[in-house]
């Protein structure tokens, strides 16, 4: 089986569809022209509005995170009142709410229209995409690569989007193997694929900066869906692709 390699720095020559997929009102005597129009204009109307919807959510909940760092800090012992810690907690909730970012996005939101039909049936793999992502036992980083194979069923995606649907899911508290197999789901729900594959590999904060203090430790986990699971042959060629230096 023949297959198509990509890293994350071919992404940005890809185009990917900009046409709206709502449409708030449709009369009958429109031209197919007014059509595309209408679609466009309400599209992007609903993207201000969630945009400002979720900005607004998260300005109104600084206070309270800010609170919470500050008491954090004083319960350390730390006096948030000295000059290096006077805005820290600010800082700190605005770093949290853009860490899990994730939660306000689906895979509708960044798709925007940006699968294509395609008459190609062979692999396409898309290696070291970058991830990070907070544990949620201690609340920190894992980072690492993750590698995402498919084989298309008449459908394509723009390659640049694999990437954003590993941002979705890494923006989130999370586990390591719960992410693994919610990437590959986001990807099979949207193409409806004949199979995809997807293996991460991450270091965790949690091993090196506490507990065990292992520094060299890598943790390898994957989720294969479809042929990937049921053809050995197809697991083995993606594990051999992705993995290769």
């Amino acid at each position: 089986m023949s297959s198509r390699v990509n890293s994350p720095s071919d992404m940005n020559s890809h185009c990917n569809g900009k046409v709206g997929d709502t449409v708030e009102e449709f009369h009958c005597n429109n031209s197919f022209s007014d059509l595309i129009i209408d679609t466009k204009k309400a599209a992007v109307v609903h993207r201000k509005h969630e945009t400002s919807r979720k900005e607004a959510e998260d300005e109104s909940r600084l206070p309270a995170l800010e609170a919470a760092y500050t008491n954090i800090l004083r319960q350390l012992g730390e006096d948030t009142d000295r000059e290096g810690l006077l805005r820290t907690p600010l800082r700190a909730a605005k770093a949290i709410q853009f860490l899990t970012k994730g939660y306000h996005e689906t895979i509708e939101d960044i798709l925007n229209n940006a699968i294509f039909d395609e008459d190609h049936d062979e692999m396409v793999i898309v290696k070291d995409i970058d991830v990070f992502s907070l544990c949620e036992h201690h609340l920190v980083p894992f980072f690492g690569k993750v590698h995402i194979g498919y084989i298309p069923n008449k459908k394509v995606v723009g390659l640049s989007k694999l990437a954003r649907i590993v941002e979705i899911y890494s923006r989130r508290l999370q586990v390591q193997e719960r992410l693994t197999k919610q990437i590959a789901l986001g990807i099979s729900e949207a193409l409806q694929p004949k199979g995809v594959a997807v293996v991460v590999e991450a270091a965790h904060m949690c091993m090196v900066m506490r507990g065990v203090q292992k520094m060299n430790s890598r943790t390898v986990t994957s989720t294969m869906l479809g042929v990937y699971l049921e053809d050995p042959k197809t697991r083995e060629e993606f594990l051999t692709l992705s993995m290769r230096a």
